[in-house]
């Protein structure tokens, strides 16, 4: 299939036409091609350039290592990734508690991958309910985790004030028509309800260690890298209201363990180099955790 390739004049957060270049990276997962990253003058987004559409970037996350949707456990940084996510799951139930003071309710999962997340929550009393557009992980949700999730594109059939929270782990910077999505989301909210979204932060020391070998530039899926600015634009233009911002600790050994082996580029790369890296990157984050290398956005309406 041929693909249909986004070329942005102006900025898909703001709409100004004051359009850097920043730098370039290359897809490590499926292609090993080369995409231009451009930074907003006015809000500060970036953003991958030249993006296939919606119909032609299926084929991007048709890889084994595509962790979200196959679950694998091949290689050492998979291992420990999945040897945390029982903790993970854990500081998402607590932070959800903390934040909006119930211990049940309705909750909305979107990019739920294979399911955990949204059956722990069934499994502490939420009435969940989980979006996946890929139909594998759908699958083996079902076989796995014993969860039906329903197709992405069903977000746009729930109805109005019905969630009482509503998740996106590492999900917004994947969608592309970006503005309908959010204004959706406002309308899906119940009154009082909350928005967690967690996205990467290219302003954290180890993605400026690494450059356009920073694992969650993640091109070409990953199509908007946010700084905390750029998210607080966003949300305003939106009429949401930023609530509280959360570091997510784990995410700079992750993000820096596999670009430790995008940039030695043997598929090996340097463990004890992710981990120090990783380390340094959380110690200033824990002086200013606008840092952190992956920050929860806590959003009310």
């Amino acid at each position: 299939m041929q693909e249909t390739l986004i070329h942005y004049e102006t900025c898909p957060g703001c709409g100004s036409v004051n359009l850097q270049p920043a730098l370039t990276a290359i897809d490590q997962t499926v292609s090993r091609k080369t995409f231009s990253i451009l930074e907003c003058g006015d809000c500060t987004l970036r953003f991958t350039q030249d993006v296939p559409d919606a119909l032609s970037i299926g084929e991007y996350y048709r890889s084994d290592d595509y962790i979200s949707h196959t679950d694998t456990s091949k290689g050492l940084v998979n291992r420990l990734y999945h040897m945390v996510r029982k903790q993970t799951l854990s500081d998402k139930h607590r932070l959800i508690a903390l934040a909006t003071r119930h211990s049940k309710g309705t909750l909305l999962d979107i990019g739920a991958g294979t399911g955990a997340f949204v059956q722990y929550m069934h499994e502490h009393g939420w009435a969940t309910t989980g979006l996946e557009p890929d139909e594998a992980a759908r699958e083996k949700a079902r076989s796995v985790h014993q969860v039906n999730l329903l197709p992405a594109e069903e977000l746009y059939l729930l109805p109005p004030d019905h969630f009482n929270v509503i998740t996106l782990w590492h999900v917004l910077e994947h969608v592309h028509d970006l503005h309908p999505y959010l204004e959706q989301l406002k309308t899906v909210l119940k009154p009082g309800g909350r928005i967690f979204i967690a996205v990467p932060n290219y302003t954290s020391y180890d993605a400026r260690r690494y450059g356009g070998f920073w694992a969650a530039y993640d091109v070409p899926r990953h199509l908007y890298h946010f700084s905390p600015e750029s998210m607080s634009r966003l949300l305003d233009s939106h009429a949401l209201q930023l609530h509280a911002t959360q570091p997510m600790w784990y995410d700079s050994f992750y993000i820096s363990m596999l670009s430790e082996k995008y940039r030695k580029g043997n598929g090996k790369g340097n463990f004890v180099g992710g981990v120090i890296t990783g380390a340094f990157s959380n110690l200033k984050a824990f002086v200013d955790k606008s840092k952190c290398s992956s920050l929860i956005y806590v959003i009310g309406k």
